[in-house]
């Protein structure tokens, strides 16, 4: 993702606007996106500051709490889908997208090996 605006260039911004200058002619000036300015102003006018919003943030699993009863559930039913294992979840209280399950098979070094009959034998 690619770094926020500076501070300083937001509020000149901000401030020409401010001055009297169409949020259009702002963009052009400065060379940013109309919306971009756009943002700025209504951040401005809303919370009297142009500082960017806190990027990245919280970056753990939702499922780290649940890892113990997913390695057992797993254990107990080694051909349990992806999906099967979201409804689970589910009915747990924990709503997670696939990609959630997903990245936690993939930490967690699980993999379902399949046969040459198309049936899964075991997990890895």
């Amino acid at each position: 993702m690619a770094k926020p605006y500076s501070e300083d260039l937001r509020k000149r911004v901000v401030g020409v606007v401010d001055g009297g200058l169409s949020r259009r002619q702002a963009a052009a000036l400065f060379d940013v996106g109309i919306s971009t300015v756009v943002h700025w102003v209504r951040r401005w006018r809303e919370t009297g500051s142009v500082a960017a919003k806190p990027m990245g943030g919280d970056h753990r699993s939702r499922l780290s709490r649940e890892r113990t009863w997913i390695l057992e559930r797993i254990e107990a039913v080694p051909d349990l889908t992806l999906e099967e294992l979201r409804d689970e979840l589910k009915q747990r209280g924990v709503s997670v997208g696939y990609g959630t399950v997903w990245r936690f098979f993939a930490r967690e070094d699980i993999t379902v090996k399949k046969n040459r009959a198309g049936g899964r034998t075991r997990t890895a």
